[in-house]
């Protein structure tokens, strides 16, 4: 079985607000093999941190391939707590702008053999944050004024 470990990260500047996700796919020795940043438009942190974890289920899948999906283990890294908790089955979902992307990311958890999601500490997600504040900077310089 294969593993891959995979950061995430959303973010959003002004709570709600403009909103990206960024996201590191490694290998088990944490060497990075892909890297995606995208922007979302307005959105919450949580909506966009749950954004990010969506992305990387269905990118994993997409470089994969189905079948090799199936035989993969993924590890999702994310410094928001609450997302973690939250698909562990730790923290009940009671945001009704969550819900659909909670059942959205559960299900996607069925794509792959096995699917584990880890609370990491911000200072150990910067890559995945630097990917964010790189599409929301980019969204912002090109924007006009008219």
């Amino acid at each position: 079985m294969k593993k891959f470990i995979i950061f995430t990260d959303g973010g959003s500047r002004g709570n709600p607000g403009p909103s990206a996700i960024g996201v590191v796919i490694c290998n088990e020795k944490l060497q990075p093999l892909k890297k995606y940043s995208e922007y979302l438009g307005e959105g919450t942190n949580n909506e966009a941190e749950y954004k990010g974890v969506i992305f990387a289920m269905q990118k994993a899948k997409s470089l994969f391939g189905k079948k090799v999906a199936k035989n993969t283990e993924i590890e999702i890294r994310s410094d928001s707590e609450l997302v973690v908790k939250q698909l562990k089955g730790e923290y009940k979902v009671v945001n009704e702008n969550i819900q659909p992307l909670f059942l959205e990311a559960w299900n996607l958890r069925l794509d792959f053999q096995k699917v584990k999601f880890k609370a990491i500490p911000r200072e150990k997600n910067k890559d995945a944050d630097e990917l964010v504040n790189e599409a929301l900077d980019h969204q912002i310089k090109n924007q006009k004024l008219f």
